[in-house]
């Protein structure tokens, strides 16, 4: 036996205290090897005593509305994370700062409304996002997807977006799959760009027959490439109104100048002709005056 305070009996009780953390699973859930599953065990919080080496955690049809970034980050190995079908909603702004060999996150089916910088930027092995079937979502930041240079499948199928900037996706280098479908696009003249980009991009994108505008009204239902016809009409050829009130006062600066010019000239003409005038005068007095 060795004394209670030896390194050897410390040490024991260390290595043990480690292998039953190891062992330990969250209440209502299955583990496998480094794979914890707690799939529709109507959890309202993130469970706890998940093991610290887990790799994939599976969290789908909860009651989750919050995902903790301390408890997160203490699964430092974790690259496979299923959130789908909960309660999440906007405070996600540095919640996966602790996870960054993430490498698969689907957040469908929750109550997201915005994604911004802060949201996945320290995501930076991300390869596959699903943020799709959020109705509240209505705005992606510009560089919303700025680190996730990885990315291959996004999806942001039937959400509430009417817009989404064309840097935000073309600037993915390895993108490969974007679901759209099914959105609320607003195909105006700020859109063409975009439209532009999908008929020219090797991108896939699925279910395309639905990826339609909703507004305005003379163009709902009309999928992209059709759209993108009429939108290059209706912007690129025909004038609105700025575009004849800018054209009238060009030409109003133009017929000002114009006028002006002319008049100088004639002012000019006038006053040279004057002293032209004034001095073939002054001569033809000289001469009279040297043949007297």
């Amino acid at each position: 036996m060795f004394p209670s305070g030896s390194p050897r009996s410390l040490s024991l009780v260390f290595l043990l205290g480690m292998a039953s953390q190891g062992m330990s699973c969250p209440s209502r859930c299955s583990c496998q090897y480094l794979e914890v599953n707690c799939t529709g065990q109507q959890l309202q919080e993130f469970p706890v005593d998940i093991p610290l080496d887990t790799r994939q955690l599976i969290l789908a049809a909860n009651s989750v509305s919050y995902l903790p970034p301390v408890e997160l980050s203490f699964l430092a190995d974790l690259v496979y994370l299923d959130c789908r079908k909960n309660l999440l909603g906007d405070d996600l702004d540095f919640t996966f700062i602790g996870v960054a060999r993430l490498v698969y996150l689907d957040l469908s089916f929750n109550n997201l409304s915005q994604v911004t910088f802060s949201t996945f930027s320290h995501l930076l092995s991300l390869v596959v996002l699903k943020i799709s079937d959020n109705p509240n979502l209505v705005a992606i930041e510009k560089d919303a997807f700025a680190n996730n240079t990885w990315l291959r499948h996004l999806d942001v199928s039937r959400t509430g977006l009417t817009f989404l900037d064309t840097s935000t996706v073309r600037d993915l280098p390895n993108l490969r799959l974007l679901g759209l479908s099914d959105n609320l696009w607003h195909c105006n003249c700020s859109f063409l760009d975009f439209i532009t980009w999908m008929m020219e991009s090797d991108v896939h994108f699925p279910d395309a027959d639905n990826i339609t505008c909703y507004t305005p009204a003379g163009l709902r239902a009309l999928r992209m490439p059709a759209a993108e016809a009429q939108l290059h009409f209706s912007c690129l050829t025909q004038l609105h109104k700025q575009d004849y009130v800018f054209l009238g006062l060009v030409g109003f600066c133009i017929f000002l100048a114009g006028t002006m010019a002319a008049w100088l000239a004639g002012v000019c003409a006038v006053i040279y002709e004057a002293h032209a005038s004034k001095g073939e005068e002054e001569e033809e007095e000289e001469e009279e005056d040297t043949a007297t």
